[in-house]
């Protein structure tokens, strides 16, 4: 009797939930690929049989430090829709937002989780509600690769129950192919790939974006020490192996 209730025990057991990361950088880690310049071939909808052009639009990402404030910021340039956003991970919501100012100079928060997508695709699925228009938006980002991403604006009445297609962006890494592997050294500050060098007390480190220098350049033995004690951690998990 007792084994066979340990066996049902074992049936029911849940799964342990993945640990939350540790703080905003940690959580914005899946997003080191944006960092850099991308260009853009945007596919509008065509509902109604209306034909509507295509675009080329830029975006530019880089990492912004503030006191414990961590985000990735998007400059967006030729876009028919966007100007600038912001990308933040909400630790007691366990969530992620984007604050995007549009064309039209409009403010709009889009709130979500990222999950897994398809083999080692990550989907960042971003909702807001305008209570006023009684419509609901869905902004997805969807990580296809290191040099490759798309994102879309889906929206629907509020109450109903799918989703109609806006439009559609996808985003190529400038000077990379799609085959591409990134190279090179470690960030010392995000931990993506390293491109601009910096220097302290006289040893050399690697930054990936103008953010990550200027966060270096004003605590460098901040980052150092953080860098120090990771590679130390990643040391002793392989001599365990």
């Amino acid at each position: 009797m007792g084994s066979l209730t340990l066996a049902l025990a074992c049936l029911f057991v849940t799964p342990a939930a993945d640990p939350a990361p540790a703080n905003a950088k940690e959580a914005l880690k899946p997003f080191n690929l944006f960092v850099g310049k991308w260009k853009g071939t945007g596919i509008p909808d065509t509902a109604g049989g209306k034909p509507k052009e295509f675009w080329s639009e830029t975006v530019a990402w880089e990492w912004h430090f503030k006191g414990d404030d961590v985000w990735l910021t998007a400059t967006f340039d030729k876009s028919p829709h966007y100007k600038t956003g912001d990308l933040r991970y909400l630790a007691d919501k366990k969530a992620y937002t984007f604050e995007v100012t549009t064309t039209d100079k409009k403010s709009l928060t889009f709130q979500g989780p990222l999950t897994p997508g398809k083999g080692k695709e990550q989907v960042l699925t971003l909702d807001r509600t305008d209570d006023t228009a009684k419509t609901t938006e869905r902004l997805v980002f969807t990580l296809l690769h290191s040099n490759r991403y798309l994102y879309r604006l889906d929206s629907k009445p509020t109450a109903a129950a799918s989703f109609a297609r806006q439009f559609q962006v996808g985003e190529t890494k400038e000077g990379e192919s799609f085959a591409d592997v990134p190279k090179g050294p470690e960030c010392v500050v995000s931990g993506g790939t390293g491109t601009m060098r910096v220097t302290h007390g006289g040893k050399t480190y690697y930054v990936c974006c103008s953010g990550c220098r200027d966060a270096f350049k004003d605590e460098p033995e901040k980052y150092i020490k953080e860098y120090e004690a990771k590679l130390k951690a990643e040391a002793e998990k392989k001599g365990k192996k």
